[in-house]
């Protein structure tokens, strides 16, 4: 009985102690490969001296109940598409993640064909003395999201690389391949997220947890520089909430 017992015992011991085992097995092979939480790191946007706004306007607001960063298209007649931008001073982004809260809507005086474009372009360098500059974005197109025209709700996301693909460049030779559809609404808050590792990236609208666009050969491959908010042609937008995890 006492042999018994004492089998029971050491059974029992075994199974309060697996969990244990199996919990520091885990750890060690996660520190072993490198695994570590980033606590991401708020970019403000409320300070003149970290913001280089490029062809645009800019203006602290509190648009529908958040304090935001308003970028309006202020380019003038002549001057090459993609330079609008807002370039923040302070970053220096190869990998990560890329949060942010923003709107994008024509303004009441953009022609027929704006659609409200705005996004995020990183890896950004910028050669001033040219007033050009390279990068890549991701980017939405508001207005097509809810149109009656199905190729155009296609069109809702857009990857470019600037300046040697832009986006007619992509649409031309890769037809479907840079863009998609997501569901979006002109002058509305849109939470994107931008996932970057070296010559591949995901964009993700809407706190989903699948990304609406991927692009696995991202044309500039890898390197670094800065961040900028983009807006396109005749688009008046918004951005607040910026969070980098490197």
């Amino acid at each position: 009985m006492q042999r018994l017992w004492q089998e029971l015992r050491f059974a029992e011991r075994r199974l309060v102690k697996q969990p244990m085992f199996v919990l520091l097995a885990v750890l060690t092979l996660a520190l072993g490969a490198g695994f570590r939480q980033v606590k991401p790191t708020t970019i403000p946007l409320d300070n003149p001296n970290e913001l280089q706004p490029r062809h645009v306007k800019t203006e602290q607001v509190t648009y529908k109940g958040r304090k935001a960063l308003r970028v309006a298209d202020a380019a003038a007649a002549g001057v090459a598409d993609g330079i609008q931008l807002v370039i923040l001073n302070q970053t220096e982004f190869q990998d990560g993640v890329i949060e942010i809260e923003l709107t994008g809507e024509p303004s009441a005086t953009a022609g027929g064909g704006a659609r409200g474009f705005v996004g995020v372009a990183f890896r950004v360098k910028l050669d001033a003395a040219k007033d050009a500059a390279k990068y890549e974005c991701f980017y939405l197109r508001p207005t097509n999201g809810r149109a009656d025209d199905q190729v155009r709700r296609n069109h809702s996301t857009q990857y470019i690389s600037h300046p040697d693909f832009p986006w007619h460049r992509l649409r031309q030779e890769f037809p479907e391949k840079y863009e998609s559809y997501v569901d979006l609404v002109p002058g509305e808050w849109t939470k994107v997220k931008i996932e970057v590792r070296g010559d591949k990236a995901r964009l993700y609208v809407h706190d989903s947890p699948q990304p609406a666009l991927v692009v696995n050969d991202l044309k500039q491959g890898p390197g670094q520089g800065q961040l900028a908010l983009w807006v396109g042609a005749g688009t008046v937008a918004h951005f607040s909430n910026l969070r980098v995890s490197k």
